[in-house]
């Protein structure tokens, strides 16, 4: 927490990881900790039963999506399966501008296009699997998907882990409570950063006034 005479600009945590490493668990351990804001996407994909519009995305057309690329106003997206994604830039700014942190749940891909765009608000953390047994292990223990889904998983999660060097962070998630535990430190010790810290130089001037 930043002292109250200084103010603080938020940051982008982003969390990426191959399928079952364990990054949508972290994440609902932060948001539900209040650590970070959830970052809500805009889709160009039908709804689905039970979701809502604005909390889990923002549902919109393929004309307004591609308006919204050529206007610049995403500050990354990609299209997946004939479908579009992406992340509205105004509402992070905003956000980022009050001082609150932002959580995304992105691939490499994405990563790459925040990083290009705000390498300054941006902090990385890649979340790997103990182990390869254990990574299966735990896409089975799911029972979501068949085999020749969980097939495929497996194969894109070398790739995947490939991009392990870009990232600011690494954690190995053997446990959730220690890698919740080392995000939330990463988190504490990125707050801190001085060019964060924008009240600074005023709040060290009234130190020195006072001497």
């Amino acid at each position: 927490m930043a002292h109250e005479g200084v103010a603080r600009r938020g940051l982008m945590l982003v969390l990426s990881s191959p399928s079952g490493a364990g990054k949508t668990t972290l994440s609902r351990r932060l948001l539900a900790e209040k650590q970070a804001e959830l970052s809500v996407s805009v889709t160009t994909r039908p709804q689905r039963p039970g979701e809502i519009d604005g909390q889990h995305y923002h549902f919109i057309d393929k004309r307004r999506f591609e308006e919204m690329v050529r206007q610049s106003e995403l500050l990354e997206w990609a299209t997946v399966f004939g479908n579009s994604y992406g992340t509205p830039r105004a509402p992070v700014e905003a956000a980022l501008e009050a001082g609150r942190d932002m959580l995304f749940d992105l691939d490499w891909q994405g990563t790459q296009q925040l990083r290009e765009k705000a390498r300054d608000d941006l902090v990385s953390v890649f979340v790997l699997p103990p182990s390869i047994p254990e990574l299966e292990r735990r896409l089975r223990s799911r029972a979501q998907d068949p085999d020749p889904v969980i097939r495929a998983r497996m194969a894109k999660a070398g790739d995947e882990m490939s991009h392990w060097a870009e990232y600011d962070y690494v954690v190995i998630n053997e446990d959730i409570e220690q890698s919740a535990a080392q995000v939330r430190a990463i988190l504490a010790a990125e707050r801190l950063r001085r060019e964060r810290q924008i009240g600074l130089t005023e709040f060290v001037r009234g130190l020195q006034s006072q001497l």
